[in-house]
């Protein structure tokens, strides 16, 4: 071949590689930049473009990611509460696998994530991310003594990590090159940056530094010229509790605290998208915006509901439990030329859906011995139906009550809320031992058909039994669960004799 055609080819061959892997500081289509932002128990009815008929607070900026994306109207947290959809967000798996069984985790033990647990971070790493986390962890890591180097115990509620605590385990030690931020509400004042406690700060003070940390993170990768793309996750800690919005947003709603709280989230979201749209990002940027489980007792909900205002919408129970309202979540996508603006999904995901999502997007297969409950929505975003290998999706409340959603029907392996809403599990004794729903027909979970319908009953639990056993509910090579016992029927177990 003659010297000139070689160089021919060879220029065509770097402006290929160019195109492809973003050069001069672009990103490609399959490599867009990503920004994940998770509201901290931000109900369904709190977005007032998902509920207009029964939300009273106005949310305009998280209404105008409606009008420019798609809407998921059945998405789901992985668990009705923080700690178990933190967990299956960054790793595709139901917390319920590991030896989080219930509840929430305090802090001050070993990451809930194994060291050798792939997550969405190394992932998106591998594929030449630049990835960060601006916000709360809540999956626990380790304070270690500055010059001792041993481990911190807690010794009170009040007890803060001292300045200059090292933190072994954290988010840099699970795929992240930078964060900034807390471990979750009780240690707010805590602020953390990559590996270390670098100050004490007011709770008050979190969101607006959130806000301010995104924005500059932002505009320092829109100077970047090396042609990473970056993955900015922004597990926000409001409007969780403590309920503090700051001077400027106190009585802006009207309506209480709360309201004012969630208020000042929806300019912490127009503040990013903001900065997105200067800094000339957004035509290559997937936004995601979801809330880690429904709204909290803590935002007195009658009185929002004496205000005319529901934060799960019309669906039943809230944080915490096994009815709809603990974890159906608002879900939106923003990607420009990619998701049609304005559009509706009405399809089944889940928050642990994230990881194979991903995977898609980047066109490059799951690691080994991830991901085991993760199925890509990719195809729904371009309106098409999502082709899953999982039979249904698995519900989880705070004392660890299971249910299982297949189709219009969902089956909860509990006599009441399975979590905090009346009628709780003591309360429900005389109930019927399960509850079965036919969500098209009442997705307000009022009528059970448990006793009436047998049949689906049956059909549900060997679904979730199975998934259960494989270690997976996805197709794929058998998985082994962290733990051997794994008690489908808590209120059971819990009222059975000790004798038996």
């Amino acid at each position: 071949m003659k010297k000139s055609n070689v160089c021919s080819v060879t220029l065509i061959f770097i402006m290929l590689v160019t195109v492809i892997w973003g050069g001069t500081g672009q990103t490609s289509v399959n490599r867009p930049n990503i920004v994940f932002i998770v509201c901290d128990d931000l109900g369904y009815g709190d977005v007032q473009s998902l509920a207009p008929e029964t939300s009273k607070i106005k949310t305009p900026h998280i209404d105008t990611l409606t009008e420019q994306g798609m809407v998921f109207t059945d998405a789901h947290s992985g668990s009705s509460v923080c700690t178990p959809t933190r967990y299956g967000i960054m790793t595709g798996r139901y917390s319920w696998r590991t030896t989080l069984q219930k509840g929430v985790v305090q802090g001050y033990a070993p990451d809930l994530i194994k060291e050798n647990r792939p997550t969405i971070a190394d992932f998106l790493r591998d594929q030449g991310y630049h990835t960060a986390l601006i916000g709360k962890w809540h999956l626990n890591f380790q304070y270690l003594d500055s010059v001792s180097k041993t481990p911190l115990v807690k010794q009170s509620k009040t007890y803060l990590p001292p300045i200059g605590s090292i933190i072994p385990d954290g988010p840099t030690a699970r795929g992240f090159d930078y964060y900034h931020g807390f471990h979750h509400a009780r240690d707010m004042k805590a602020v953390i940056e990559n590996n270390k406690v670098i100050l004490h700060d007011d709770v008050i003070n979190m969101l607006p530094r959130l806000t301010r940390q995104s924005v500059d993170y932002i505009k320092h990768k829109a100077q970047n010229t090396d042609g990473k793309p970056f993955f900015l996750y922004v597990p926000l800690g409001s409007p969780h509790a403590p309920i503090v919005p700051s001077k400027a947003w106190q009585g802006k709603s009207g309506m209480g605290d709360y309201a004012d709280f969630v208020m000042q989230t929806d300019a912490t979201v127009g503040a990013i998208t903001k900065t997105l749209d200067e800094s000339g990002l957004s035509e290559n940027t997937l936004i995601i915006f979801t809330s880690d489980n429904g709204a909290s007792k803590v935002a007195n909900i009658p009185e929002l509901e004496a205000q005319g205002h529901y934060v799960s919408a019309g669906y039943r129970g809230s944080k915490s439990d096994l009815w709809d309202g603990g974890h159906r979540v608002p879900f939106i996508v923003k990607w420009p030329g990619q998701v049609k603006a304005g559009s509706i999904s009405d399809q089944l995901i889940c928050l642990t859906d994230i990881f194979a999502t991903f995977s898609e997007i980047t066109q490059v297969a799951l690691p080994n011995e991830s991901g085991e409950d993760s199925v890509s929505f990719l195809p729904a975003l371009h309106g098409e139906d999502i082709i899953s290998t999982r039979a249904g999706v698995i519900h989880h409340s705070i004392s660890g009550h299971f249910a299982y959603r297949l189709g219009k029907w969902k089956l909860l392996l509990a006599r009441g809320s399975g979590g905090w809403t009346s009628p709780n599990e003591k309360e429900s004794i005389a109930m019927p031992i399960a509850q079965l729903y036919n969500l098209e027909t009442d997705p307000a979970e009022t009528c059970n058909v448990y006793k009436t319908r047998p049949d689906i009953a049956e059909k549900l639990l060997k679904q979730l039994e199975l998934d259960i056993k494989t270690g997976r509910s996805t197709t794929g090579a058998f998985s082994e669960n962290d733990i051997d016992d794994i008690i489908l029927w808590k209120t059971e177990t819990a009222l059975k004799p000790e004798h038996e």
